[in-house]
């Protein structure tokens, strides 16, 4: 396995422990990416620690601090942050199982791979693994994680484990603070007959490998022009509002189109799907 893991440790439920690693699930590394340049001198501008009366610092040197009052600080090294380890520094226990519905999609956040270590340990990670899946349930644990404490969703994913980071409650912001503005409207039946005839013409099955980044594309396009001497700029037009008094003639001519792009004849080279675990 190339990739390194991002944390390493033990999957413990109740007295069965076992070694495992997790590897972040996601990656940005075809992200368009930029640097910061000098215009003037097509320079690469370089981020350097500078303190204000000392001027320019080692970041080796660098410790953290915690602010505790106006310009006063309370500070820490990498020995003081060793000394606050909890059991899930080093230790996911699984202390509960839900089920997956239970969770609100708000709370769900990073995904990881979870990989037994080689060793002894694979049979209690197989065991863990099936009898999770036996269940059909999410079982939930802590774990210390980039210096945060997470809570975390593990579910069966093929021969490993897949967990989700969970944010915190504090950490999810109140829908009514923003929906409880929102006007009540009684949507006309008809209209609403008519959007959900589109809806069903535009059903289909999710493929991830279908989704292509066009501001990416536009980006690399736009990078490929520039590098040839030219400006690569392309003006997109501002879609116009729905006008109300024109509302049903809109949604009659989207059900039109619907109808046209459904009757289509399927691509001769249809996107390859994910194989689901």
């Amino acid at each position: 396995m190339a990739a390194r893991p991002t944390w390493q440790g033990h999957l413990k439920l109740s007295l069965v422990t076992c070694p495992v690693a997790l590897y972040t699930a996601t990656t940005s590394a075809a992200d368009v990416r930029f640097h910061l340049i000098n215009p003037d001198t097509h320079n690469r501008i370089r981020m350097v620690p500078t303190d204000p009366d000392a001027g320019p610092v080692e970041r080796s040197h660098l410790v953290r601090g915690y602010e505790v009052s106006k310009d006063e600080y309370v500070l820490f090294d990498d020995a003081d942050f060793d000394k606050v380890r909890l059991d899930s520094t080093k230790t996911i226990a699984i202390d509960k199982f839900v089920d997956e519905s239970d969770i609100d999609r708000l709370y769900w956040d990073d995904p990881f791979f979870v990989v037994p270590e080689k060793g002894a340990g694979v049979e209690a990670f197989a065991v863990i693994r099936d009898a999770m899946q036996k269940q059909g349930k999410v079982a939930l644990g802590q774990l210390v994680l980039r210096g945060k404490e997470r809570q975390l969703a593990l579910e069966v994913r093929g021969k490993g484990l897949l967990a989700y980071t969970l944010r915190a409650h504090d950490e999810v912001r109140d829908a009514d603070d923003y929906f409880d503005d929102i006007p009540k409207v009684k949507a006309d039946a008809d209209m609403v007959e008519i959007a959900a005839r589109i809806i069903a013409q535009k059903e289909a099955d999710f493929d991830p490998t279908a989704f292509k980044d066009r501001y990416d594309d536009a980006l690399r396009e736009m990078i490929k022009a520039k590098t040839k001497g030219g400006k690569g700029l392309v003006d997109v037009a501002e879609p116009d509002d729905t006008n109300v008094i024109d509302l049903m003639a809109a949604l009659k001519n989207s059900l039109k189109g619907s109808a046209g792009a459904a009757r289509k004849p399927a691509s001769k080279k249809p996107s390859p799907r994910k194989k689901s675990a």
